[in-house]
């Protein structure tokens, strides 16, 4: 399930955006223009479907620093997206999700007004006034419908006013069979932000043995992820063994996770000109961050979303084009987007090119324009993503 078409309303710099990304997405733009704001804002998708609503809000300082301007009486977004199974015709089978979310006063709190997931085809095709409706809600009374679009109406104390009906409508007692994936599609994206690698992390430390195959969105259980893919997967081990070893050349021999303790693992690099393995602990910042990057990029099974915040931190020059490949072959299993500032990532993209997107700040807020048509494709003729984003044409094509 991918993102066909985003409308958000009144999140921090997002006053009015509308943004159709393709399967792989960099977005570039001159700093505090809103990138990380479009990242943070797929953050709060996702927690709403997994019922963290109220806590990421709380987390924030409550409305007023989520709201444009601090003054916004609230936060909106409609999503369509496509169907969970990629089989099914897109433009029939595609489902939009909208909430509204109403501050309450100028208080930091919030109430949700307004929530519905449907299906718009028979409307935009001119065969029905109104969509098919899977769930819909005002208030506090909720209503979630079966195939046959008979609704179940919700006790109006089990809907809090800080959940959406979303992140409740699962278990045996939902009768339609698409609400539940889709929930678990929007509660699973992965936005990476925010990733620690400095001496005292976790994710340097050894760890209690357990079977993960999804790096979480903080990074830090990459040695569990890595462990179990690495030694369940063989094709995912050979595809960080060729990158490793494209990045370092023939020197790196493997990756080993010996035991440290009773039922805890480390992991260990083993080099083929030292006699010592190497841990975790002791690895640079820019290789710990080169091998989270690719444990993310080469999963066997991604997250239905990867979203990572400026990529390039801490990595050499030589290891972009590396890590440009891993994302050109994660987007044909899932949607993948990168916040960029860097030239040389953007040079990296030789044999596909992504989907570009850049920020503008203008009167306060965040634009999003995405590039595309005959402009782009004539400057690129002679000059390279990367060159045009350094001359600052790049965010002049319209």
């Amino acid at each position: 399930m991918k993102i066909l078409r985003l409308e958000v309303n009144g999140f921090r710099s997002l006053k009015n955006v509308v943004w159709e990304p393709d399967d792989l997405n960099v977005v570039i733009g001159p700093n505090a223009t809103g990138k990380s704001n479009l990242l943070r804002f797929l953050e709060l998708i996702s927690l709403s479907a997994q019922g963290g609503l109220g806590k990421y809000v709380q987390s924030s300082g409550g409305m007023e620093p989520l709201v444009w301007d601090g003054s916004f009486e609230g936060i909106g977004f409609k999503i369509k997206a496509s169907p969970v199974e990629s089989y099914r015709d897109v433009g029939r089978e595609s489902l939009t999700y909208e909430i509204e979310m109403n501050r309450i006063g100028t208080t930091s709190a919030y109430r949700i007004w307004r929530e519905q997931l449907a299906n718009y085809h028979a409307v935009e095709t001119g065969e029905k006034t109104e969509p098919f409706k899977l769930l819909t809600r005002t208030g506090t009374r909720g209503v979630v419908f079966d195939e046959k679009e008979k609704g179940l109406i919700a006790p109006e104390e089990s809907i809090s006013e800080e959940e959406t009906l979303l992140s409740s409508a699962i278990g045996p007692f939902v009768h339609n069979h698409l609400i539940p994936p889709f929930r678990a599609q929007l509660a699973n994206w992965c936005i990476y932000h925010d990733l620690h690698v400095n001496k005292d992390a976790p994710i340097r430390q050894s760890v209690i043995a357990k079977r993960e195959k999804t790096v979480a969105p903080d990074g830090q259980n990459l040695v569990s992820v890595l462990h179990t893919l690495y030694e369940e997967e063989r094709d995912f081990a050979k595809d960080i063994d060729a990158a490793m070893k494209a990045a370092f050349g023939d020197d790196f021999e493997s990756l080993t996770f010996p035991p440290a303790a009773d039922q805890r693992i480390q992991l260990r690099v083993r080099w083929k000109s030292l006699r010592r393995e190497q841990s975790a602990a002791d690895l640079s910042d820019g290789t710990l961050r080169f091998l989270l990057l690719l444990t993310i990029l080469a999963s066997p099974l991604p997250a239905p979303l990867i979203a990572i915040d400026e990529p390039e931190i801490g990595l050499h020059p030589s290891m972009l084009p590396i890590v440009a490949e891993y994302a050109i072959d994660a987007a044909s299993r899932t949607q993948v987007i990168f916040t960029t500032h860097s030239p040389q990532l953007l040079n990296a993209f030789k044999d596909k090119r992504p989907s570009t997107t850049v920020t503008k700040w203008i009167n306060g807020e965040t634009v999003l324009q995405k590039l595309s048509g005959e402009s782009l494709d004539y400057w690129l003729k002679e000059y390279s993503l990367g060159t045009l984003f350094e001359s600052g044409e790049l965010e002049n094509l319209k």
